[in-house]
């Protein structure tokens, strides 16, 4: 799905699924887990660690890193009807927080929160199938 008009000044949706994929390849990588960890542990914000592997890909792309992480701000403007792009852009953004939550938490604390939304996406899941039969059944 192209993106919407007016829209030139915007990273192609083939140049973000790179992004998103290599984002989320990187910060599997113990190494990489390991540096957003030294960094928080030096007192920086996990937050600038990710954002600069964001942009080390970016460059790797050939794309002005200040462009590239100017377009991530407008992702679900742009490409809202693309519903594939979004789903990919949100585990993206699922992504980074979960590499900051590793760095930043206590393994304690990281299990607690795994946990917990484990038991949120368990209710949502429950949610949607009510929605569906009480659709069904109205229809």
């Amino acid at each position: 799905m192209a993106p919407a008009a007016g829209a030139d000044s915007m990273m192609t949706r083939e140049q973000l699924l790179h992004l998103f994929s290599r984002f989320s390849f990187l910060t599997s990588l113990p190494e990489v887990k390991q540096r957003i960890a030294d960094a928080v542990r030096d007192k920086q914000e996990a937050v600038a660690v990710t954002t600069e592997i964001q942009e080390e890909i970016l460059r790797e792309m050939g794309i002005d890193p200040g462009f590239g992480i100017g377009c991530l701000g407008k992702v679900n403007l742009v490409y809202e009807n693309d519903k594939d792009l979004m789903i990919k852009f949100y585990q993206f953004v699922a992504k980074e927080e979960m590499a900051i939550d590793e760095a930043e938490l206590e393994p304690i604390e990281m299990a607690e929160k795994l946990h917990a939304q484990q038991i949120l996406q368990e209710q949502v899941k429950r949610h949607l199938h009510y929605i569906r039969v009480v659709y069904n059944e109205s229809c």
